[in-house]
């Protein structure tokens, strides 16, 4: 399979809502009940922060990062949002695109990357932790689906490049190593 990752374009809206609406649909993905418009959907997100993995001229899965705040003391945190073709799904793109994402976020200026997963979706889970994501707590009944509250797990990642200082850097180093050197 020969993906290629690049920067979304409005060219590429139809296949990443059919790609959202799939999410909506399966009610594991989102508490949304129906895509946006194009126009809406980039409102929130970084512009530089905004993926498609293709194959063939074929979106299999996008992902994007979202604002948190406008407070400017959070301008290095944000919130990720990833969705693969059920099609797609178990090939490795998920992990190729969110690894290619925190790359991207972290040449903007992303220090925290963040993710809120309904705790049913383990392969979402299983995914950001396989890219260096961990689980940080679960709001719990964030909201109502179809009547029932449902819980998110909250993760994070926290860049080893962005927003660190050389002695911090220097204290996880030390530390990574010594688990497996001592």
């Amino acid at each position: 399979m020969e993906i290629n990752i690049r920067r979304m374009t409005k060219s590429d809206w139809s296949q990443v809502k059919a790609i959202y609406e799939e999410g909506i649909t399966s009610k594991n993905a989102t508490f949304e009940t129906h895509a946006p418009t194009y126009e809406k959907w980039m409102d929130a997100a970084h512009p530089n922060c905004h993926l498609v993995a293709e194959e063939d001229n074929q979106v299999l899965a996008w992902a994007k990062v979202l604002f948190t705040s406008a407070r400017p003391v959070y301008a290095g945190v944000g919130e990720v949002s990833i969705y693969v073709h059920p099609s797609a799904k178990g090939k490795g793109v998920g992990s190729k695109l969110l690894q290619e994402l925190i790359a991207v976020s972290e040449h903007q200026g992303f220090w925290t990357l963040k993710a809120v997963i309904f705790p049913e979706n383990v392969a979402s889970i299983n995914l950001h932790k396989k890219c260096g994501f961990r689980i940080v707590g679960t709001h719990e009944k964030m909201g109502k689906m179809d009547g029932i509250w449902r819980d998110n797990v909250v993760m994070e990642r926290r860049s080893d490049t962005v927003g660190v200082d050389e002695n911090s850097r220097t204290k996880r180093k030390s530390r990574f190593l010594s688990l497996f050197f001592e």
